[in-house]
């Protein structure tokens, strides 16, 4: 089949580069080419093109320039926050004495960027972790922040937007908590970048996440938010790039992608959402009742607005996945990350989803290309499909 029939709705897992992004990309794979270390024309040419972008970024965010790191992706952003400040905070390990520690809290639905990392954080370097539960449709209690925090607490991470089930986060109640008591706070924002507001200072955050991919951008690039105020140490060491806080050559044609697709996602926000909207809510609506035994997961109100997440009884997602491919739809059960995995997500455990149903997950993510034409084949081939799988 070709690529042009098919239909696309796996845009959490990534999108494609807009070509406007493209475009402004491009100079810096030829004639534009140079290190932005080097002093002659091409580097310098290539570090403007970095401040530039810094400065657009920095723009959209409410930041200041110098808060914004450019990193590999969204998972390095998330491990260098959270390595950061707790390599910064934790003084027994630094003084050369102690067994480390250092409380952290987080979700239990956070990307396992952020799960792993707290894990390995808990186990290797004496650190306490805090894993605040969620209600049945994935959303995060403040309260049960607030309760969780210790004398020892040094970072709260909480995701703004759960890449599965599309819940968003009261993240500004949760910063003001954070902000109250003094504790670094930091939110996964990979999810929103192309969805929704994101200004710190009205969501309270000292590091924010995020990954080009995700909203129309390259892959390989990602950005840190790290408010100024609040020290961490250096997780990758070597060159003095990015003010000594992130070694390594500058991807500079991925970081004037990155600011670019950011620009454009956050400029058409309000317009292309309610497009999407639209289409996603039809989805949500329409697919249980078309597909007996399905229902709708995450949020009722309060998620990203291209995001239909589903558990359907009866059926292996996996095994849904493949026949909707072989219908020319392309979606997934969850996190593209897990993506093959025999073991239900840990987002839909989380919410208290028996495991046997949490097999039969599937998300529908939209995006700016889709049309209703589109969503009137799923809503076709759905039913059909589940009821030829139920019976094999």
């Amino acid at each position: 089949m070709s690529t042009e029939r098919r239909i696309y709705l796996d845009h959490a897992a990534t999108t494609p580069v807009h070509p406007q992004v493209l475009d402004a990309m491009l100079p810096f794979f030829g004639e534009l080419f140079g290190n932005p270390s080097s002093l002659y024309w091409r580097g310098r040419l290539a570090l403007e093109a970095i401040e530039r972008a810094r400065e657009i970024i920095a723009d959209i965010l409410g930041a200041q320039p110098k808060e914004i790191l450019f990193t590999s992706g969204g998972s390095e952003s998330d491990n260098l926050a959270i390595r950061g400040v707790v390599f910064e905070k934790n003084f027994p390990l630094r003084s050369g004495g102690g067994q480390g520690g250092g409380h952290i809290i987080t979700s239990a639905i956070e990307h396992h960027a952020v799960l792993y990392t707290c894990q390995q954080l808990e186990k290797y370097f004496g650190c306490a972790v805090t894993y605040v539960p969620v209600d049945a449709h994935g959303l995060v209690n403040p309260d049960d922040v607030a309760g969780a925090i210790r004398d020892d607490t040094v970072l709260i991470s909480i995701m703004y937007a759960n890449n599965e089930v599309g819940t968003i986060q009261p993240i500004a109640d949760i910063g003001r908590i954070a902000r109250e008591r003094g504790i670094p706070f930091h939110t996964d924002a990979v999810q929103a970048g192309g969805a929704l507001a994101l200004n710190v200072n009205d969501l309270k955050v000292d590091f924010l996440s995020l990954s080009g991919h995700k909203f129309y951008g390259p892959k390989g690039v990602g950005i840190l938010f790290a408010r100024s105020a609040v020290k961490f140490l250096p997780t990758q060491t070597g060159g003095g790039q990015e003010r000594s806080r992130r070694a390594g050559t500058e991807y500079t044609a991925g970081i004037v992608g990155i600011a670019k697709a950011l620009e454009m996602a956050q400029s058409a926000v309000n317009s292309e959402r309610s497009t999407v909207r639209s289409l996603r809510d039809r989805l949500l609506s329409e697919i249980p009742q078309r597909v007996e035994g399905a229902r709708v997961t995450g949020h009722p109100t309060q998620r990203l607005p291209n995001n239909a997440s589903f558990v359907i009884d009866g059926i292996e997602g996996e095994t849904l996945i493949l026949g909707l491919d072989k219908a020319g739809i392309e979606a997934s059960t969850g996190s593209a990350c897990t993506s093959g995995s025999t073991e239900p997500s840990h987002v839909l455990k989380a919410m208290g989803v028996p495991d046997e149903l949490a097999r039969g997950s599937l998300r529908l993510t939209l995006g700016n290309e889709n049309t209703d034409p589109e969503i009137e084949r799923v809503l076709e081939v759905m039913p059909r499909l589940v009821e030829l799988l139920r019976v094999e």
